[in-house]
């Protein structure tokens, strides 16, 4: 009995440390480059999510490069991975997009958006709907909305210049927020019974925890019973499925976040489908053109990807953006020369005007020199984006390196943003380092708004936004900072204590 004991356990011990060796010492036709799988199942996701304060390059990366070199391999929520600090190999993945490499998520996040979702589409569908969002997007739409977006920013202003403070990420969030749903789907939260914008809100919070779906994790045990909510109208609480009262809490963030996902989906399909019923005679919204484009004969678009586009849309565009404003205003609060050049250049405009109560003009947004400098160095050292994945769609051979067919790789914009050989002293805020440089679009060494044919569709909309809020804000208003303002990388830059300002009027 002890023997066979013996031998079993002998076997289970053997299978054990040559599953750990293999995960250890991947299967390669060529050169790997160097690094560490870490954990098995694990691999180094842990080190990789760990909370930093640093406005540098991550610990986890820069420890890497280090030790290793601009290109390692490691493993993340359980895939292998290939990081690329090297500016000629994320110009080389930017330019093969579609025949060597193509757009890729962790399998944690397709569960939560959809396998179908639209970050997850290649070829002539991306191309149509990227098409699409360039019909709102684009120059001459962009023309048509500076007059909105101005006004709806100086009336937030004036509003917030009202209170005796102000949470800067929270309210801009909320103001991009209404801004953009006006434009792409008509929807006023004053008018509406439900809250659109409280289930994002709940989504990114939950999105932003611990992604490791192994059976026994929160996370698995938390994507099986949003399953279930899928398919009944309603489900236990955390609380009460969960064994343990910790694993409950552990995972309440989360489930909330797939939930409100899906609720915030169901309301844009309950709209779609009173929009649809009811079409308007006129295109008044983003939603009008999508409805036209559905009801073309032969069409390619479904009303799935139409609704996930309206999804994706809605959730890209207010957090970024409301980040990086934040960001920009507390630059500005800790450097105060940088304050007076925009402000010059702000005031320089109205001085320009016959009538200086009049709206700002395209010509004059383009005429911001130094503001588009400013934007620059702030997404510069945002870093808003941690890493571009992308996936390796056959086996490939790169200064010496072998990157294995389907392996993930990510492109990491801090170590090219941070670069000491492109940017002297990279961790200083100098927007003057941008003077006559082109800064319209993607390259090796600026990467903020991503790069090669997925390019942010919605960066001049950023850019219009930033631009417009600081004009607002530096000559009509100033501002004292309250408290906030600490930054959390998780990678992902955060504002833990948000940043607390009061506005005043400027005169």
């Amino acid at each position: 009995m002890w023997s066979i004991a013996l031998c079993i356990a002998t076997f289970v011990i053997i299978s054990i440390i040559q599953w750990s060796y293999r995960w250890r010492n991947p299967k390669c036709n060529g050169k790997l480059p160097p690094g560490s799988m870490g954990l098995p199942l694990l691999g180094e996701t842990l080190q990789f999510f760990a909370p930093n304060t640093s406005s540098d390059i991550p610990p986890f990366i820069k420890e890497r490069m280090e030790r290793y070199g601009p290109i390692f391999r490691t493993n993340l929520v359980g895939r292998p991975v290939v990081v690329s600090t090297d500016p000629d190999l994320n110009y080389f993945i930017f330019q093969q997009e579609g025949q060597l490499f193509q757009s890729w998520y962790p399998d944690t996040f397709t569960e939560i958006f959809g396998r179908q979702n639209v970050g997850s589409l290649h070829g002539f569908m991306y191309k149509y709907l990227k098409n699409m969002v360039l019909n709102l997007f684009g120059p001459e739409s962009l023309k048509k909305m500076l007059s909105e977006v101005e006004q709806t920013t100086c009336r937030n202003l004036n509003r917030w210049s009202c209170q005796d403070t102000v949470e800067l990420k929270e309210a801009t969030a909320r103001m991009i927020f209404d801004l953009t749903a006006k434009k792409l789907i008509s929807y006023d939260q004053e008018k509406s019974s439900e809250n659109l914008r409280e289930n994002f809100v709940a989504f990114i919070q939950g999105l932003i925890s611990f992604p490791l779906d192994i059976p026994g994790t929160a996370y698995h045990k938390c994507l099986q019973k949003v399953e279930d909510y899928s398919n009944q109208n309603s489900i236990q609480t955390p609380e009460n499925v969960f064994d343990k009262p910790r694993e409950a809490t552990a995972t309440l963030r989360i489930f909330t976040m797939a939930v409100n996902g899906k609720n915030a989906m169901r309301m844009l399909k309950n709209m779609l489908k009173q929009r649809r019923a009811m079409p308007r005679k006129e295109q008044s919204d983003f939603f009008d053109y999508v409805i036209e484009e559905l009801n073309k004969k032969g069409t390619v678009l479904t009303e799935a990807i139409a609704l996930d586009l309206m999804f994706v849309l809605l959730f890209a565009s207010f957090e970024t953006t409301s980040l990086a404003i934040t960001l920009a205003t507390k630059f500005l609060s800790d450097h105060p020369l940088v304050l007076k050049k925009l402000t010059e250049e702000h005031e320089a405009i109205l001085e320009k005007r016959e009538n200086v109560d009049s709206e700002l003009t395209w010509k004059e947004y383009k005429s911001m020199t130094f503001t588009f400098q400013f934007i620059n160095e702030t997404v510069r050292l945002a870093n808003i984006v941690p890493g571009i994945f992308r996936k390796a769609l056959r086996e490939i051979q790169f200064k010496g390196y072998t990157i294995p067919a389907g392996w993930a790789v990510m492109v990491c914009p801090p170590a090219v943003h941070l670069n000491p050989a492109k940017y002297e002293d990279p961790l200083a805020f100098n927007p003057w380092r941008w003077e006559g440089l082109e800064s319209s679009c993607a390259s090796k060494h600026f990467m903020a708004f991503g790069g090669g044919m997925r390019f942010c569709v919605g960066t001049d909309f950023t850019k219009m936004q930033m631009a417009v809020f600081l004009h607002c804000l530096v000559t009509k208003h100033r501002w004292q900072a309250i408290r906030g303002g600490d930054i959390v990388r998780t990678p992902g830059l955060q504002f833990p204590n948000g940043l607390h300002v009061k506005i005043l009027w400027k005169n």
